[in-house]
């Protein structure tokens, strides 16, 4: 054997992720592929916007939303107790549009509860639509998406619709960081209509930023209410629904809604360090969760760090570069196919190994955190699958 082709088997393993990658990228099912429905006479929505310290967000959200062409729905903001001038913002919103948009203030936090699943709840008991939208503050909607989800719901005669929009990473750490977790959720769900046509509740997700559902079958399945102590509501309400019986399919929409998570590294660091853990043991078999976000990290760091600082070392020492060489090649034609499917400046796609141990780093941090969560100003005690045990001191 040459030790060229020795070299290639080693390497083989980085050569899999460049094969997945156009799979990974691909927008199957999209939800333009189905006709969008008529909103003047389609069945009432109401789309409901749990707010908490959103004055960065509130205001373009819902402008997005009353610019919607769907004109038989209604839109609730929840306002959860805010202390920034969000509900300044939208009682001046709301003033402006009379019967389209209301604003509901938020009631204390009960025991037992986190606060999105909280506030979701008292939006659904405010609202009157026949059809319910959750979506966050951090969204933007194009006027014809939530025709569009409607008629996908209709067309695939479905239960719950979500959807995956275009991910909006602007500052240096988000571009750095962000595509590999945003890869790594690919990588898990990475056949939506796969995941689609699964019945088993650890196939599928749901994305929180958008979830769609007729209220006969969120209320069938318990709501919010069901999964009121949930960190990852919105992944415990899709497995809960499918358990149920229910259907939940999701679809790429990336030219009809965009998100922008998070924008600062400080953000990064809180918002992915309450939920990374929890999410990633929720889909796979009880065995494996205790060991699952370290298993993660450290793959991450050996799988992408390593062939380069391998490289690095082999080309000091003047030896030639070898499996590293190829390992590396293979990888960052890989981020740069992903950072182009992101639409994201591929000349970030050279920071792979740095964006690998950062991501690794969150993954470590949530599981070191052991339940403990802080988010928004509240802190909460969970336990190891990210289920509330009560407030934390």
């Amino acid at each position: 054997m040459t030790a060229l082709l020795r070299d290639a088997l080693v390497a083989l393993p980085w050569l899999v992720p460049l094969l997945l990658g156009p799979i990974l990228i691909r927008r199957r099912p999209r939800l333009s592929d189905d006709p969008a429905a008529d909103g003047r006479d389609g069945p009432f929505v109401t789309v409901i916007v749990p707010a908490r310290n959103e004055t960065e967000n509130i205001r373009a959200c819902v402008e997005s939303l009353l610019a919607s062409d769907y004109a038989n729905s209604e839109i609730v903001v929840v306002d959860d107790r805010s202390t920034d001038g969000t509900s300044e913002i939208v009682e001046t919103l709301a003033k402006a549009n009379p019967g389209r948009l209301r604003v509901v203030a938020g009631e204390a936090l009960p025991v037992g509860w986190v606060g999105k699943p909280w506030a979701c709840w008292q939006g659904y008991r405010a609202a009157r639509g026949d059809i319910l939208v959750f979506t966050d503050a951090d969204t933007r909607h194009a006027p014809a998406l939530l025709s569009h989800a409607v008629g996908f719901m209709r067309a695939n005669g479905v239960d719950f619709v979500t959807l995956v929009p275009r991910q909006l990473m602007e500052s240096f750490w988000e571009r750095v960081i962000l595509p590999q977790i945003f890869a790594a959720i690919l990588f898990r769900f990475r056949d939506l209509s796969r995941m689609n046509r699964s019945r088993n509740p650890r196939d599928v997700i749901a994305n929180g930023q958008f979830i769609l559902v007729r209220r006969e079958a969120y209320d069938a399945v318990g709501g919010h209410e069901a999964v009121r102590g949930e960190i990852v509501e919105d992944l415990m309400l899709a497995q809960r629904a499918v358990a149920l019986g229910r259907t939940v399919h999701a679809a790429h929409a990336p030219d009809l809604m965009t998100t922008r998570m998070y924008r600062s590294l400080h953000a990064i660091i809180e918002g992915w360090s309450k939920n990374l853990a929890s999410a990633s043991r929720q889909t796979v078999p009880v065995p494996l969760r205790p060991i699952l976000p370290w298993a993660i990290g450290s793959f991450l760091i050996v799988f992408w760090a390593g062939p380069p600082a391998v490289l690095l070392l082999r080309l000091a020492a003047g030896d030639l570069a070898g499996w590293p060489a190829i390992a590396t090649g293979s990888s960052l034609a890989y981020w740069f196919m992903l950072y182009r499917g992101f639409r994201v400046s591929s000349r970030y796609a050279v920071l792979y190994p740095l964006g690998a141990a950062a991501a690794a780093a969150l993954f470590f941090r949530s599981a070191a955190l052991r339940g403990r969560v802080r988010w928004k100003g509240r802190s909460y005690e969970t336990d190891v699958s990210g289920r509330l045990g009560g407030p934390a001191p």
